[in-house]
């Protein structure tokens, strides 16, 4: 019998458009859900949305894999300054082992090029050894575990006083000062860090907020959150996409300041549930987390590209996220 499966020559490459986009959704479910295990592989995720807010933040980083003129797999790049990571790349499933995420990476690799990241990164599956090995191809090597952690609000109720600012609510003039003091925070942990364009992509599609905690005149910690339907959070769940705080004497309790900050933004939206990530590389961060009442639902691990740069996953950094 005659193979008529594509060949990796026959995938076509090119930015999704957004008339793409329910289709991207479509296999992206389906991917996750059917390797995951979950009843209905269509309904993963429910109402949260990866596609379609991070086509939005930037779409000449979301790439689709196509079979003719049938998009059968897509992958999104991020940009944080110095640091960039990819993701979610999903393949529709009777396209899995056809080398079309091979095809999807080579593109996103230039993407990273292009951007100049000085440090790129991935979240998958510790479980996995196909994924490993094909992240492996691309220079991405396995590092530490990553704990995605969760807390309910109920019975939430311990307070601390702290100076807070919210992106949305800073007017115009002001703003590019509000995005300098974030820069400044995170720089302390990595060379160029920077969220801006994270922060603004939020802000402009209402995906959330942007909450700064400030000591004196200072920025000392933020967080960028997700919350509600059409954002990487869903209903009912508030999510740290990115959360810093300056790692030096004060920085467990301006991390407190800021987490509690994080459960008084999410129960104003009618959220019942904080969630984040966080590399176990960060003991000091992941150890407040513990003991502040966060669990973990779920680990995968963090690949990074070079044998020796750490990146800002080491002991002394204070930053929540995951690169999902």
């Amino acid at each position: 019998m005659t193979s008529t499966s594509p060949t990796p020559e026959q995938i076509g490459i090119r930015q999704l458009r957004e008339s793409d986009l329910p289709e991207a959704d479509r296999v992206f479910r389906l991917a996750f859900g059917t390797f995951i295990g979950v009843p209905d592989p269509a309904r993963f995720g429910g109402d949260a949305d990866y596609v379609r807010s991070r086509w939005k933040a930037d779409p000449s980083a979301a790439l689709g894999a196509f079979d003719g003129e049938t998009l059968v797999g897509s992958n999104f790049a991020e940009n944080w300054g110095s640091f960039g990571y990819f993701g979610p790349l999903t393949v529709d499933p009777p396209y899995w082992d056809r080398k079309v995420a091979q095809q999807l990476l080579g593109p996103t690799m230039e993407i990273f090029h292009r951007w100049r990241n000085v440090h790129t990164g991935l979240f998958t599956f510790a479980h996995s050894p196909k994924h490993m090995a094909l992240y492996q191809k691309f220079g991405f090597w396995p590092r530490d575990l990553v704990a995605l952690m969760g807390r309910e609000i109920a019975g939430w109720q311990d307070d601390v006083s702290a100076d807070i600012a919210k992106f949305s609510e800073t007017v115009q003039e002001s703003r590019q000062r509000f995005l300098d003091e974030c820069r400044s925070v995170s720089e302390r942990s990595f060379s160029g860090l920077d969220l801006s364009h994270q922060i603004e992509a939020v802000d402009k599609q209402k995906l959330g907020e942007t909450l700064m905690v400030s000591r004196g005149s200072q920025g000392a910690g933020f967080a960028v959150c997700h919350t509600g339907s059409g954002s990487e959070a869903g209903s009912g769940v508030c999510y740290v996409k990115f959360a810093a705080v300056r790692p030096d004497a004060h920085a467990d309790d301006t991390l407190d300041a800021l987490v509690r900050a994080v459960r008084d933004f999410a129960a104003s939206r009618g959220a019942t549930r904080v969630t984040a990530g966080v590399n176990l590389a960060r003991r000091e961060t992941f150890r407040w987390m513990r003991n502040h009442g966060f669990r973990t639902s779920m680990q995968g691990v963090a690949m990074e590209t070079g044998d020796s740069f750490a990146g800002y996953n080491r002991a002394g950094v204070y930053i929540l996220d995951d690169w999902r």
